[in-house]
């Protein structure tokens, strides 16, 4: 009936929510601390221990169990709020609440929890003023995070759910595209060279058969396989140039755009554009690939407010470098298996380049591969 709940994971968590969570779990024992009759304190000790342990239990249950531990962190809530005036357990509540995937259970709860607690903070004010109007801005602050909170929560971890879903199509539609573009290119490659192939098996034979009986007819037959076989090497080369993988000038404006969206200054130097033009189609493709993970982690993990990415040249080297005003965050084994970093590393190693990091101000990665000119196949025929 419920699905499941999303873990409560502080390690997933940035910026201030740590310490506002902090904060939050040390409240209650800086208002145990200050009753004067030791039974209220000890009461207060073992509702609000009793309220944690079932709290971090509700994030680990499913199906009907999250029906009861949820009723049960109301009663201690309201509970504490009748005695001793506390609101801040209604906080934790509803953040559990917005973690509730399925709507109808999330609606259900959401508004028991709001009835409930508006019924004891009223109710407390009323018959119990002393207890609430010392504290009651924080009163306000923890009704208020009961109304939007778990909205706030719940609408956070829809929109995360359909980020993952749209990622994993993404990944599905990629993995399509590459089979699609092999069967494509098996394709091309059968009718290209599957009948000229088939064509200069024949003539061979037929050649070797006539070199004693007819030299002169057997010339020409091998005559007709070296054209054949220019013929279809033409073929070949024209397919294989046609198949554009990533393009580096394509890349780069892909780049601007990303880091324009993730409000990043973007500086590209106006480099020679024989520079590009003249790239090798294997080490343009590496290239691409390289800046589109540079840039990537750049907005993702930097924290950065600028960016800067330039070509250059270094006799028979070919320099790209890729430097943002951000902090690196990766560590000291950045090139470790499965990170993006030593992706990069293992991409470039195919075409003998290297990536070089430098962290001292900001972040630099220098990204060198030979400067292989492009080869421009000419028609042989001509």
């Amino acid at each position: 009936m419920l699905d499941k709940i999303q873990k409560l994971n502080f390690h997933t968590y940035s910026g201030i929510s740590p310490y506002i969570w902090a904060v939050f779990f040390i409240l209650p024992f800086y208002y145990i601390f200050q009753f004067s009759f030791e039974v209220n304190m000890i009461s207060s000790v073992i509702l609000t221990i009793s309220f944690f342990i079932f709290y971090r239990i509700a994030f680990l249950s499913k199906g009907w169990l999250v029906y009861l531990w949820t009723f049960i962190l109301m009663g201690i809530s309201t509970s504490t709020i009748f005695l001793f005036g506390y609101t801040f357990f209604a906080f934790f509540i509803a953040y559990f609440i917005g973690n509730i995937r399925n709507k109808r259970s999330f609606y259900l709860l959401y508004i028991f929890h709001l009835v409930s607690t508006s019924f004891s903070i009223n109710y407390g004010i009323i018959y119990a003023p002393n207890l609430f109007l010392p504290q009651l801005a924080f009163v306000i602050i923890a009704w208020i995070s009961v109304i939007l909170l778990p909205f706030s929560t719940h609408n956070k971890n829809e929109r995360d759910i359909l980020e993952d879903k749209l990622e994993d199509a993404n990944e599905q539609l990629s993995e399509l595209i590459k089979l699609k573009e092999r069967q494509r290119i098996a394709r091309d490659l059968h009718d290209t060279l599957g009948q000229s192939l088939s064509m200069i098996g024949l003539k061979s034979e037929l050649a070797r058969k006539l070199i004693y009986k007819d030299p002169q007819k057997a010339a020409l037959e091998i005559k007709e396989v070296q054209q054949t076989a220019r013929t279809s090497l033409h073929e070949v080369r024209k397919l294989v140039s046609s198949m554009r993988g990533l393009r580096l000038r394509d890349e780069q404006i892909l780049s601007a755009q990303m880091l324009k969206a993730a409000h990043i200054s973007w500086a590209r130097h106006e480099e020679d554009k024989d520079l590009i033009n003249n790239i090798n189609l294997i080490t343009e493709n590496i290239l691409a690939m390289c800046l589109k993970e540079a840039v990537t982690n750049v907005v993702k993990h930097s924290n950065a407010t600028e960016c800067e990415v330039f070509l250059q040249t270094d006799h028979d080297q070919l320099i790209m470098i890729v430097r943002d005003n951000g902090t690196f965050k990766a560590g000291e084994n950045y090139f470790e298996k499965g990170n993006g970093l030593a992706g990069m590393k293992e991409r470039l190693e195919f075409v003998n380049g290297s990536l070089t990091i430098d962290t001292s101000d900001g972040t630099e990665l220098r990204i060198q591969v030979p400067y292989d000119i492009k080869i421009i196949y000419k028609d042989e025929n001509s």
